[in-house]
């Protein structure tokens, strides 16, 4: 849309991200997750990944520190067996200075799919059945979710597409069963605080139900 390269829409995301966590640190929203990368994202040009793996180590090199003192928290989700090595050594950074910070939780999701993680989880939930570790009738909702990569974080209340796209695209599928979504025309790399705001007014103007009936007018 600038006539811009791929490398500028991205690096301009990069400082989207900051931007909303920012917003979101004055809106005092507790959990705040972007899916940065998914594991189909590996199918890109060699060179593209290279750029945002780059852009993703310039980033927690540089926001490590910045993230400490502002209390925030930061988590990734996601395969880091198919990362390199000098991304995982970052995260691993990250998240142990911060492990005891107690304002908004800072979630990346990187070479993160939905549906893998379903599988993981089944798969896991199998073995220890197989192993008379786990009656099966002890499996349930709680059980499951347990076993996914987003245990220690509660589901998502809003889920923000941007871009014009209507759609999923492998993200949390057990995890936004019920979710509000919001969409909008808005590229990410020009998403800020007006949209953010407008997304959570959104969201509180809706009557979240859970399967059952309207409140009465």
């Amino acid at each position: 849309k600038k006539k811009k390269g791929r490398n500028f829409g991205h690096l301009k995301g990069v400082e989207t991200v900051k931007k909303v966590v920012k917003s979101s640190i004055l809106l005092k929203v507790p959990f705040v997750t972007f899916y940065v990368f998914s594991s189909e994202n590996w199918k890109r040009p060699e060179r593209e990944i290279e750029d945002l793996m780059l852009l993703l180590r310039l980033y927690l090199r540089s926001e490590i520190a910045e993230m400490h003192k502002n209390n925030i928290r930061f988590r990734m989700i996601g395969d880091r067996d198919a990362l390199p090595k000098s991304v995982v050594e970052l995260i691993d950074q990250a998240e142990s200075t911060t492990t005891n910070n107690t304002g908004l939780t800072l979630v990346l999701a990187l070479s993160y799919g939905g549906r893998q993680e379903i599988v993981a989880a089944a798969k896991e939930l199998c073995t220890q059945v197989s192993a008379g570790e786990l009656e099966l009738e002890a499996i349930d909702d709680e059980r499951f979710g347990s076993q996914l990569l987003t245990q220690a974080i509660p589901d998502p209340d809003l889920v923000i597409r941007t871009s014009g796209e209507q759609r999923i695209s492998n993200f949390l599928l057990w995890q936004i069963a019920y979710s509000e979504f919001v969409f909008l025309d808005v590229l990410w790399p020009d998403f800020g605080q007006i949209e953010l705001r407008y997304a959570i007014n959104e969201y509180q103007s809706r009557e979240r139900r859970y399967g059952a009936s309207a409140s009465p007018a």
